[in-house]
């Protein structure tokens, strides 16, 4: 009996040491995801940008999960899964570095180049991880899982915007009102100085994402067997699909993280450029982006607690859909400051959408797992082309008014809660 408690012990113990490393990774993403935040104000100013341009800082990094997320797919079938994701790190972490000779020229081009790379490195940690968590234990409660990978994820943005916004956009409010007085060559000069405060922080991560890399390889994490573990309850009925487009939750899953991740992007990384197009200072506009961290950490902790055991996962989506309509609502028809607090409190209605999208899309796939969590990531587009109209329609009318294009995605979200997920599917609704 001893002997009996003392393996229940050691598995479970072994258990959150994986989650424990997962979760890890998930603060990587963090980290370096939502850095773009600051990056769009600070490549604005210091390259001399548009807010359509300044929004390819968005399109660059998530367009390299579009084109790599079916590679990666391969890649980690190949290598295994811990060296597939040390090879990923270890992308990101030469991408890190391309940022050195970006600053040095105040390139935008190479900035953009050191971005892709980056989104590379992260579309194969993601096609690996996310299942991984998502197939740790029981479906029904994958969102909880995903929401405290969520909690990690979002931690890390707080922590990365607080520091580079300290690093790189100080006095920001004196560098612009000092830029329009300023002749040709003092102000090149000025900009080539604020280009240069990201040398030493990318240079730093790339040398932690290589040395992560590296421990990763060496570490004790298991392997999963997708075959195995992702059969789904009628394991004939699932088991007879020939073709991965046999799986119609699969694909409108994909479209729902293609809202999701859209949406994510445009709160997260808009917030910023839009405190201050309503006049708000720079040293108060650069922690914007920790504040929708932060309500997204909040609504991660909800799902925690709340998923499976008082909601379901197809429930909890339905919430966060009908909330963020109502937020956005408000955030374009309010007056400055308090429109920022609606646009902020969208990490709170975006946060269970991811934790609850993967698990209801991938679920009963078996052999189709690898492909259909490539198919999921290439979603990421939306991070990519959705901050893109939001800059042009910002361009066009005024940036709050912008915030609109963000309403047909909430409304999507809404018709697969209800419907979509169960498309092609043998659901028993909690």
């Amino acid at each position: 009996m001893a002997a009996k408690i003392n393996s229940v012990k050691s598995s479970a113990q072994a258990n959150w040491m994986t989650v424990g490393t997962i979760g890890l990774l998930f603060f990587i993403f963090g980290f370096v995801t939502w850095l773009n935040g600051i990056l769009i104000p600070y490549l604005k100013i210091s390259c001399e940008l548009n807010h359509f341009e300044s929004y390819l800082v968005a399109f660059s990094f998530y367009v390299a999960y579009v084109i790599m997320a079916i590679p990666s797919s391969w890649l980690l079938k190949k290598t295994g899964l811990k060296t597939g994701m040390m090879l990923g790190l270890l992308i990101m972490a030469g991408g890190a570095l391309f940022f050195i000779p970006a600053a040095m020229t105040r390139t935008y081009s190479l900035f953009l180049s050191g971005l892709f790379i980056m989104g590379t490195g992260l579309a194969i940690l993601q096609t690996a991880a996310n299942p991984y968590i998502t197939m740790l234990g029981p479906i029904e409660s994958a969102a909880q899982r995903i929401s405290i990978m969520g909690i990690a994820n979002k931690s890390a943005g707080v922590i990365a915007t607080f520091i580079f916004g300290v690093m790189a956009l100080k006095d920001g409010d004196a560098l612009l009102e000092s830029l329009k007085t300023m002749d040709v060559a003092q102000k090149a000069a000025a900009l080539n100085d604020l280009a240069s405060r990201v040398i030493i922080p990318y240079l730093g991560m790339a040398v932690i994402l290589a040395v992560i890399g590296i421990l990763l390889k060496i570490s004790r994490l298991p392997e999963i067997d997708p075959n195995v573990e992702n059969t789904g309850e009628d394991e004939k009925f699932y088991g007879s699909k020939t073709s991965i487009f046999q799986f119609p939750y699969l694909l409108l899953g994909v479209l729902a993280i293609f809202c999701d991740v859209g949406l994510e992007i445009v709160a997260g990384d808009t917030i910023i450029s839009y405190g201050l197009s309503q006049g708000i200072p720079i040293s108060i506009a650069k922690h914007f982006t920790s504040l929708v961290m932060i309500a997204s950490i909040i609504g991660y902790t909800i799902g925690v607690i709340a998923i499976p055991r008082y909601i379901s996962q197809s429930k909890a989506l339905l919430i966060c859909a009908i909330l963020g309509i109502a937020l956005t609502a408000f955030a374009v028809g309010s007056p400055k400051m308090i429109s920022v607090v609606f646009i902020a409190l969208l990490g709170l209605a975006n946060s269970l959408i991811w934790p609850s999208v993967w698990p209801l899309a991938i679920e009963g796939l078996g052999r189709f797992t690898r492909i259909g969590s490539s198919l999921l990531i290439m979603g990421n587009l939306g991070g990519a082309l959705l901050p893109l109209l939001y800059g042009r329609m910002a361009d066009i009318f005024t940036p709050q008014q912008a915030y609109l294009v963000v309403i047909p995605c909430y409304f999507f979200i809404l018709y697969y809660a209800v419907a979509g997920h169960k498309i092609g599917k043998r659901v028993k609704e909690a």
